[in-house]
């Protein structure tokens, strides 16, 4: 089957359903997303979004704030564009019908989280995330230019260079192969611009925050289409996860420190003062590094985050869904702290893009977490996500409408789908293994502490699993685990090659290897050149 639009986006969090709003008034719009439509990172994101939004703030703080906590790395003129647009960010957020939590003067209520020196982050209660996504899939599924394509999982994607299997000097994306997961079909959807929105990478790693659904997609098919990547090494552990035995790594919200929590040891010392002069409002990487760096010291399987003191009501009034959360499991972290580990929870790097969120192929373009457009540099700050992910849906959107009646419609180029020879298989087992033998070998070598040793011995195990997957691939028909297996082999090898090639610690890479910031020699980003038009070799 074949589809076409204007606009093809693929994914449908904050920054893949901003884009498609954007656009859709303009021309017709089909959305891609693997599961239901709001099963997104955007849905769990607790803290909120940051913007300027007090007399007391600035754009040069807000700036400020976010080059200290990407370690310098972060590009300026990126981060100016971004925090300048904060406002009408959330305007728009707000147009859409977003509701943000006011206080008692029925203002908006700003707190505060980690590397902020402001109170700019605007919230709705800890369920930010699921409030922003219940307004952007009403509005999506309201709009009669918009077509979505639900429990659809895109595959690879079609570009000029590769149907004419010529090397040109500007590639174009023409569209995406999407697998349809219910009917077992793989079809063709042709598209003036494609937009990868897909989100991170958190289920390369063993222990994350993330949803199932984080599996690197548009990372690996935006590299295998010749999209370079950046930045891949700055891979970033969330502080604290609830550990529970049970609990599928549900994140405790910065914004618990932001209103006061304090991280203490198992024997009640409270030792953030050790490792940084804002304590528990220290950047993550730090935090991060200091938990496991406890952890290990003194054999515990976990630290505690301790908000006892602020209150039952209060705590209950501001944090609904990890108190009723953590209750659950047999914690009431109104009268005893709650047991943390950190977790693999945001990419910082990604698909690389100009200040308009394209990438180096012409009419492809990457916005949210799959993206690396310079803000977020060697560690994110907080809160910045969610933000980033709306400007740029802005900043492409606007560039997407500019060009709809300069570039012609690509649809006469593209070719079907090929199965081959391909037969069903039997071996799923295969699979299985595969995705295990990844997963623990990135968080055994690739994680908050990493070696040359390590890291060559992560990209030994991944290249052996890579032969078998691209054998694989090519011998069966396609499933939705293979994909993913495929996807998250390719991204955990780009992360490891990023590794390597950054010889200093800064951020979220730290290597014992290279334990100090070299500002002189390595203050630029990792890049990494998308594969050859030709490319299917994962």
């Amino acid at each position: 089957m074949k589809i076409t639009s204007d606009f093809l986006v693929i994914g449908s969090g904050i920054a893949g359903l901003s884009y498609a709003l954007k656009v859709a008034d303009h021309g017709t719009v089909s959305l891609v997303t693997k599961r239901d439509i709001d099963i997104t990172a955007t849905q769990l994101a607790q803290g909120g979004i940051a913007a300027v939004s007090s007399a007391e703030d600035s754009f040069a703080a807000h700036a400020e704030d976010t080059m200290v906590a990407g370690v310098n790395l972060p590009h300026p003129d990126i981060v100016d564009l971004v925090v300048k647009s904060g406002p009408k960010a959330v305007a728009d957020l707000i147009d859409w019908g977003v509701k943000f939590s006011r206080n008692q003067e029925d203002e908006y209520d700003l707190t505060r989280e980690g590397g902020h020196s402001h109170r700019r982050i605007l919230h709705a209660k800890d369920a930010t995330g699921r409030e922003i996504e219940r307004a952007l899939v009403e509005a999506t599924l309201n709009h009669p230019n918009i077509k979505v394509y639900q429990h659809h999982i895109a595959i690879d994607l079609i570009t000029e260079g590769k149907i004419l299997k010529k090397d040109l000097p500007q590639n174009r994306c023409l569209g995406a192969y999407v697998l349809d997961k219910e009917n077992n079909e793989v079809i063709t959807i042709g598209a003036r611009f494609t937009v990868l929105a897909t989100g991170g990478a958190g289920k390369v790693y063993l222990y994350t925050c993330n949803p199932d659904v984080a599996t690197g997609d548009g990372l690996a098919i935006g590299w295998r289409a010749g999209a370079s990547v950046a930045n891949m090494e700055f891979m970033q552990f969330h502080p604290t996860t609830l550990y529970h035995p049970n609990a599928k790594s549900f994140l405790i919200s910065e914004a618990v420190r932001g209103e006061g929590a304090i991280l203490r040891r198992l024997d009640g010392y409270a030792f953030m003062p050790d490792y940084h002069h804002l304590k528990d409002l220290a950047p993550r990487d730090i935090v991060a590094r200091a938990i496991d760096n406890e952890m290990k010291k003194h054999g515990d399987d976990s630290v505690v985050l301790d908000i006892t003191h602020k209150g039952a009501d209060y705590i209950r009034d501001r944090f609904p869904t990890i108190y009723q959360t953590c209750l659950e499991y047999g914690i009431d972290m109104t009268k005893e702290p709650i047991p943390v580990v950190p977790a693999a929870h945001y990419l910082c790097g990604g698909l690389e893009t100009d200040s308009t969120g394209e990438t180096c192929i012409r009419n492809l373009f990457a916005i949210g977490e799959v993206a690396c457009t310079g803000l977020h540099g060697a560690n994110r700050l907080a809160s910045n996500s969610l933000l980033e992910g709306v400007v740029f849906a802005k900043q492409a959107a606007e560039t997407s409408l500019q060009r709809l009646s300069e570039d012609c419609p690509p649809y006469p180029l593209i070719e079907p789908w090929d199965s081959g020879s391909a037969t069903d298989s039997d071996e799923e087992v295969v699979v299985a293994h595969n995705w295990d033998e990844i997963r623990r070998s990135m968080w055994n070598y690739v994680g908050i502490v990493r070696s040359n040793k390590r890291l060559h011995r992560a990209l030994s195990r991944i290249n052996l699993v890579q032969e078998e997957i691209i054998e694989y691939y090519w011998n069966f028909y396609i499933t939705s685990d293979l994909i993913e297996l495929r996807n998250i082999t390719t991204v955990a090898k780009l992360i490891v090659q990023s590794a390597l090639m950054r010889q200093e610690s800064r951020g979220l890479h730290y290597t014992i290897d290279y334990p100090d910031t070299d500002d002189e020699n390595s203050l630029h980003d990792t890049v990494i050149p998308g594969c050859h038009y030709l490319g299917d070799n994962s």
